[in-house]
């Protein structure tokens, strides 16, 4: 009988994303594993520098980082699902009004370094 794990726990790290050591690779690598959840023949690359792209019949979404964000970029996102897209707009906005910290301070990240 198989267990029930999660995509993360079945593949090995990345190494663009492993590279990674705080907050950002962590971001990056939940993303990862979640697509990969969602489509586990997803074609994963990476492009232009370092950059994580997933793709199946053309770019699903990349995974940029920067030093306070990490940012995915879905190049047909204005095309997708009216439905989905309000959910993900809603779903941004109820984040930003959250009590909820996005992220570890920098002082917490810090200290993990």
């Amino acid at each position: 009988m198989q267990t029930s794990t999660t995509a993360s726990q079945q593949e090995p790290p990345s190494p663009h994303i492993q590279h990674l050591n705080d907050w950002r690779g962590e971001t990056l690598a939940r993303v990862r594993a979640l697509i990969r959840l969602a489509l586990p023949d997803v074609v994963e690359a990476v492009k232009w520098r370092g950059v994580p792209v997933w793709e199946k019949a053309g770019i699903l979404c990349t995974g940029e980082n920067y030093k306070s964000a990490v940012k995915l970029t879905f190049p047909k996102g204005a095309s997708l699902d009216e439905e989905a897209f309000k959910t993900l707009i809603l779903a941004a906005a109820s984040l930003n009004t959250s009590s909820t910290p996005k992220r570890p301070s920098r002082s917490a990240a810090g200290a993990r370094a």
